[in-house]
């Protein structure tokens, strides 16, 4: 026992604070996105079931599937009974990839036809408003502190 230090002595040595933290990892691969390009995880089979309808929707949209020889950084085993023989595909989710352009056309034309069902909701409310009894009314909230 007298070859023990006292714990009040005894010096620890700091540990080095890391770098980066820990997170899971995650289950789909990152690529390397090639300027005008985007990329998008497809479904192509559930549950061992093929998606055929997914499928073809997207294939119609302009989405491509994406090859093991244009991604070289992706390193996973090929499935040998995938219909999509030397593309890259997990889980039943096939990387597809299409002109930037034309993913910025689609996203326009949904936004766009959600703003006019947006607008076409408000001018059936605002049909049934009534001013003696409004459906909707502008209310200011006001906050103070202490007695003014």
């Amino acid at each position: 026992m007298d070859n023990r230090k006292d714990r009040n002595v005894e010096v620890r040595e700091e540990t080095e604070l890391r770098t980066k933290q820990w997170t899971p990892p995650s289950l789909l691969p990152e690529i390397t996105k090639k300027p005008g390009w985007a990329y998008r995880w497809i479904r192509v089979s559930l549950a061992n079931q093929a998606d055929n309808l997914n499928v073809s929707s997207k294939m119609r949209e302009g989405w491509e599937p994406v090859k093991h020889s244009e991604h070289p950084e992706v390193n996973i085993p090929m499935d040998p009974n995938s219909r999509f023989k030397d593309c890259i595909e997990i889980g039943g989710l096939l990387l597809c990839k299409a002109p930037q352009e034309m993913v910025d056309q689609r996203n326009a034309y949904y936004q766009d036809k959600a703003r006019s069902q947006e607008e076409a909701v408000d001018n059936s409310l605002m049909k049934q408003n009534d001013p003696r009894m409004p459906m909707f009314s502008n209310k200011k909230s006001t906050t103070s502190f202490g007695k003014g």
